[in-house]
């Protein structure tokens, strides 16, 4: 009460008057700052558009390749995990070591600066936090003390907008390193080689001093220089105490040997396919396995360089992992860098004509639709389908042969045959629904030929085709991202038939296997098919386990046909060297039958289930309630006289006087074929002259000429025309008229020659001995 009275009365309330006054004035001068630097946001806001040099990557994170950023510098976009604890605490310690406290602005170390600059009368110090370098690496400007200020509004606005940790690593994806690099990452890569990841303490200390003085610490040319600089640093951190004693000791001793390197370029077809597609992608990450696209190039090099003494100078090579569907090597030229051959075109998006690759999906689509099994009998004669003769690649003809050995040998004309009976618009359907791009555009105006060959196809369309009999029928689009998922599978076949032509395709005694190959110890277990188009321009061999697809073509990208090219020799090898490589001694177990898949007795002669007269049976899979179940028709029985000159029927059959006798069942383009090819053959006697009932049932086919047809002919050579038909077994004689008019009689199958007299439309009949007739019309015109 003493100290109250002997002080004013006045006094009592004015101080804390005063002192609520300084935080209400301090308060106000914040919020004006605050609403200050809010205004300044707006009128002039930050913007960061960073171009970075595109890079593609393989699963592993490894650079397969990389291109210049759209101003044309080396800037590859640095991700968080590549910044290792060593970079990172070097750049902490010798940049701003208060980095992670203040908010962009050290207001300490520019008071400290500003009074060095003072007493030095110049600049020595300019305090530039990570911050601050980083707005001035955005907006470049010369160093002023305006300029300064602008600096640190900026700092603020990246502190506002960004974490610390991502305004680090826009320092490090900026920080210049002398002529177009900029970034830790794209000097990492072209100095030394490596990620960021895997720098060194020597390495890191040296990038995170050469960005003060970019244009004189080059690495390459100033290496001493630049070691010196970097010891100077480490030797600060040792007294800092930093870094372990034994880690400065070594990055002391460690030499710099750098220089500048090019960016890799590995698998360049591939990664330009990637950065066309993804062109906003600062970061492309690709299923690429490194380590399989390695072996693949090396081996599709080495085998090229044996080629080339054929005139053979280009191949491609495209792997799929069946379990993944990613895409795991991509070649699509041995060699890019062969200006003179082309090197640098995609031979995996070529199109290409496929040769008989396409067969195995025609064999397949003809399974499901329960038009024939594996030991299902088919006709290898020479036919005509309009004016189209297909031919087998060796020119020669089998007769009766069965589906699998159709499949095995790669035989034309049952291809052919069995394309007609499925539809030409059903398996067109069926390759759109495989992604076959060619079809898609042009489809509906292809005929049987495409079989054989007469379509466009590409390398990875084929490759993704052959995956799905891998995975029992499924096709899958293929992965090229890792970000990419798994896509919604469609049945593409039904198990049952994928897993028939699997174990077709599996067979080892077929023409498509290499010379000598049967011998070899290293002969991988794989399902694989070939193919040779027209010319011999195009060579194909694809081939399949459970674990990989390799598609594989050869040939040369000018188009130029080689005698010596073909999908046995000239592919094969390298194929069967790929799987030795990339899947060497891989499990033998092999895809096991569905459950759709049956098995049962059936008649060698025919394919189908035995009949009472079927002497010789044989094992064959088949899909039981689609599959044909007829019963095997090879051999009919026949009543004959009794000394076999003559066969009757219903209508004769005499009462007693006659035997029943088993014929074989030909039909009449077997028959026509082993005439032509004078083979012995059982033939039925004539029917009985007596007979009174004419029989239109069999009546003989006329496949010379092509009915409606125009032939071109030159009157002056005398040009004729030939008549040539299919009749029934027992048929012994046919009778030629043209337009109404009896020309010739001959043989049942043998060729009749003539020559038009007029021009016009022709009326061609064929009458057999048993009084049926077929009718056939053509136009002839001839040329002046």
């Amino acid at each position: 009460m003493l100290l109250t009275r002997l002080l004013p009365t006045s006094q009592h309330p004015r101080q804390p008057c005063k002192g609520m006054a300084w935080l209400r004035f301090g308060g106000v001068g914040l919020v004006a700052v605050f609403v200050c630097f809010l205004l300044l946001n707006l009128l002039f806001p930050l913007e960061v558009n960073l171009s970075y040099s595109p890079v593609i990557t393989a699963a592993d994170g490894t650079i397969l390749h990389s291109y210049l950023s759209k101003d044309d510098k080396w800037r590859m976009q640095l991700e968080p995990d590549e910044i290792s604890p060593v970079l990172q605490k070097a750049v902490l310690l010798k940049e701003d070591k208060y980095f992670y406290f203040h908010p962009g602005v050290n207001p300490v170390a520019m008071l400290r600066a500003l009074g060095k600059n003072l007493v030095q009368g110049k600049t020595t110090s300019g305090a530039s936090t990570i911050t601050m370098q980083v707005a001035r690496l955005l907006y470049p400007n010369e160093r002023t003390y305006w300029h300064k200020l602008t600096e640190m509004f900026r700092a603020l606005q990246l502190e506002w907008r960004y974490s610390k940790d991502e305004i680090l690593q826009l320092y490090l994806n900026l920080v210049p390193y002398g002529g177009n690099i900029e970034g830790v990452k794209a000097a990492s890569l072209l100095y030394f080689q490596q990620s960021p990841r895997q720098l060194s303490l020597a390495q890191a200390v040296a990038l995170t001093v050469i960005p003060n003085k970019p244009s004189s610490l080059r690495i390459g040319w100033q290496n001493q220089k630049i070691v010196a600089f970097r010891n100077k640093w480490l030797q600060y951190f040792a007294r800092q105490e930093a870094f372990p004693k034994e880690a400065l000791e070594d990055a002391l001793q460690e030499p710099l040997n750098a220089q500048r390197l090019d960016a890799p370029k590995i698998a360049p077809h591939f990664a330009y396919r990637m950065y066309r597609q993804h062109p906003q992608e600062a970061i492309i990450r690709t299923t690429l396995n490194l380590a399989v696209q390695e072996k693949v190039e090396q081996l599709a090099y080495n085998y090229l360089q044996q080629l080339k003494y054929r005139n053979i100078h280009n191949t491609a090579v495209l792997v799929i992992n069946n379990q993944t569907n990613a895409v795991e090597a991509y070649l699509g030229s041995a060699d890019f860098s062969d200006a003179l051959h082309g090197g640098q075109v995609d031979g995996v998006r070529a199109v290409r004509s496929p040769g008989s690759t396409l067969k195995p999906l025609l064999y397949a689509s003809a399974f499901e639709q329960g038009l024939i099994t594996p030991k299902s009998t088919i006709s290898d004669v020479p036919i005509d389908y309009a004016g189209y003769r297909p031919e087998n690649y060796f020119g020669t003809y089998s007769g009766n042969i069965t589906v699998e050995q159709a499949l095995a040998t790669s035989l034309n004309v049952p291809a052919v045959k069995l394309l007609d009976r499925i539809g030409v618009g059903s398996f067109v359907q069926k390759m759109k629904q495989a992604e076959f791009s060619q079809m898609k555009k042009n489809g509906d105006q292809l005929g049987l030929s495409l079989i054989l060959g007469g379509c466009g196809v590409k390398l990875e369309e084929l490759t993704a085709l052959y995956a799905s009999f891998a995975r029992q029928g499924k096709y899958v689009p293929v992965r090229w991202l890792q970000q990419d998922s798994l896509s919604a599978a469609k049945q593409l076949l039904s198990p049952g038939a994928a897993f028939m032509v699997n174990q077709i395709l599996t067979q080892l005694q077929r023409p498509d296997l290499p010379h000598n190959a049967v011998n070899s110890a290293h002969l991988p277990k794989i399902a694989w098919k070939t193919g040779t188009s027209y010319g011999r321009k195009d060579a194909w061999s694809i081939g399949y386990n459970q674990k990989y697809t390799v598609g594989l073509w050869v040939g040369n990208f000018s188009g130029e046909g080689v005698p010596e090219l073909n999908g046995t020799d000239t592919a094969t090898p390298l194929l069967f060297s790929i799987f030795n490589t990339i899947d060497y001694n891989s499990p033998n177990h092999w895809f096991a039958p569905p459950v759709s898949i049956g098995t049962r007795s059936v008649c060698v002669a025919s394919g189908l289930p035995g009949n009472s007269f079927c002497q010789d049976l044989v094992t064959d899979t088949y899909l039981p309630g689609i599959s044909p179940a007829t019963k095997c028709t090879h051999l009919k029985k026949v009543p004959v006289s009794l000394d076999g000159k003559f066969a009757y029927c219903t209508s004769c059959l005499p009462e007693g006087d006659y035997q029943l006798q088993w014929y074989p069942n030909h039909s009449p383009e077997i028959l026509t074929y082993f005439v032509s090819q004078h083979l012995p053959y059982v033939s039925l006697p004539p029917h009985n002259p007596a007979c009174s009932r004419i029989f239109q049932e069999y009546a003989p086919l006329i496949s010379s000429p092509t009915a409606g047809m125009e032939y071109l002919l030159e009157k002056a050579d005398h040009q004729k025309l030939m008549l040539q038909c299919n009749p029934h077994n027992e048929v012994k004689k046919v009778y030629w008229y043209v337009n109404d008019q009896f020309l010739s009689a001959s043989r049942g199958n043998a060729p009749v020659f003539f020559e038009p007299e007029h021009a016009g439309k022709l009326k061609i009949s064929c009458l057999d001995d048993q009084g049926r007739n077929t009718d056939s019309y053509v136009t002839v015109r001839f040329l002046d």
